[in-house]
């Protein structure tokens, strides 16, 4: 099996997800499926 390297998302697109996440309009996990990212540590 392969090394398996962990996605590196940019400042840009954290501030805006962060933005999201702060308004609770959603919870986190449909701002993860809105955003293609893992909820996973």
């Amino acid at each position: 099996m392969g090394k398996v390297t962990r996605t590196r998302y940019s400042a840009d697109f954290k501030a805006k997800v962060a933005l999201e996440a702060i308004k609770g309009d959603l919870t986190l996990a449909e701002l993860a499926a809105k955003h293609g990212a893992s909820t996973r540590r």
